[in-house]
């Protein structure tokens, strides 16, 4: 699923008013650290990450990383924060706004 401008947009906003769950440290992205991120995105859908500074990998290498390995999509990058997004096919919490078709 790609999202378009006005979707990000929308998840850009409503993560704004998330807390950071996510941090990415010194290890880098584990096992454990993709399991803690598919089940935050199975309750949540959408989750706000952090990379520390003492981690090897910038925000958008973790983010990219961590989206491919749960089938998420990046909504945004910003400094050492990133914001990820998927979709829960069985209960949906967030109702996107409808892309529109040409």
């Amino acid at each position: 699923m790609t999202l378009s401008s006005k979707q990000r947009a929308q998840l850009r906003g409503i993560a704004m008013t998330e807390d950071t769950i996510i941090q990415i440290g010194k290890a880098g992205i584990t096992e454990n650290t993709v399991t803690e991120v598919n089940n935050a995105l199975a309750a949540r859908e959408l989750i706000k990450g952090r990379v520390l500074e003492n981690s090897l990998l910038t925000a958008a290498e973790a983010a990219n990383a961590l989206a491919e390995a749960c089938g998420a999509e990046t909504v945004q990058v910003i400094g050492s924060k990133f914001v990820l997004f998927k979709r829960n096919i069985k209960e949906p919490k967030i109702e996107l706004v409808k892309s529109r078709k040409k």
